[in-house]
């Protein structure tokens, strides 16, 4: 069941499935309902291998005081991706501290339409 559920949830990037002011709309009434929480886009890396699943669900309504690391976790079980298999969290390209606090990492780089976008590798492509 959850391989068709995982088949239906298309290969295109997030901002392409919806306009900006839908999404801009979509993030202020977001933090303006949960203004402790912060709202995450988590997509296979475009640079991914094939064989490194897509996620079901995407969006993320996080707690600000949830770690990158604790993100990691999360989607590593959503995934369900072997332990043996590393897996990467980038955020604008950069691959940030385990230690470091989303609501942060919002602040810093968040994109112009209120979320904040992560793409996941099972290698460290961007360096």
């Amino acid at each position: 069941m959850a391989a068709a559920a995982t088949a239906t949830v298309p290969d295109i990037p997030y901002k392409e499935t919806k306009p900006e002011e839908e999404r801009i709309a979509e993030a202020a009434k977001i933090r303006s309902k949960f203004p402790d929480r912060v709202p995450v886009i988590c997509e296979r890396a475009a640079t991914a291998k094939a064989g490194l699943p897509q996620i079901e669900n995407r969006k993320f309504l996080v707690p600000e005081e949830m770690t990158m690391g604790q993100l990691v976790y999360i989607v590593r079980k959503r995934i369900k991706l072997p332990a043996e298999q590393a897996i990467f969290v980038f955020v604008n390209g950069k691959l940030p501290a385990t230690s470091a606090k989303l609501a942060d990492l919002y602040r810093r780089h968040k994109d112009a339409d209120g979320m904040l976008y992560c793409a996941y590798a099972s290698e460290n492509t961007f360096g």
